[in-house]
This record gives structure tokens, C-alpha cells and sequence, in this order.
């Protein structure tokens, strides 16, 4: 088990959840979002962010915390 890996997994796990609860609840903490919906439109722009900043890190680090674990 590489302890490293494991924890930037659970790290990028943790990121991802969080920036995914604050969009739920605090929408105006991400000052990216506008730009990315100015640029690809409201919807695209919407959802390149949450799967940039939410969705692709929770899948980072599961890979990651796989990898870990296998050594």
C-alpha cells in the first residue's frame, strides 16, 4: 500500500464532494463559473464546470485510492 497515493485519492475525493455541496448551497463561492457560462453558453458552461471541478476529481481519486491500495 502506497500511503501517498492513498492520500491524494481520499484528498480529491474530499475536494470533490465539497466544491459539489457548495454549489448546492453557496452557488456565488465559485467565481470561474461565470466566465465558462459566458464563454460555452449557460448549460455547457454549467456543466463543463461541475464536471471539471466536482464529478472528474471524486473520479481522480478513486482511481487514485485504487492504485494506492494495490501498492
Amino acid at each position: 500500500m502506497n500511503l501517498i497515493t492513498v492520500g491524494l485519492g481520499i484528498f480529491f475525493i474530499l475536494y470533490g464532494i465539497t466544491t459539489f455541496v457548495l454549489r448546492l448551497y453557496k452557488p456565488s463561492f465559485f467565481w470561474k463559473l461565470e466566465p465558462m457560462k459566458q464563454k460555452w453558453g449557460e448549460k455547457r458552461g454549467y456543466y463543463v464546470h461541475v464536471f471539471s471541478y466536482s464529478i472528474l476529481p471524486v473520479i481522480l481519486g478513486i482511481v487514485y485510492t485504487v492504485l494506492g491500495v494495490r501498492g
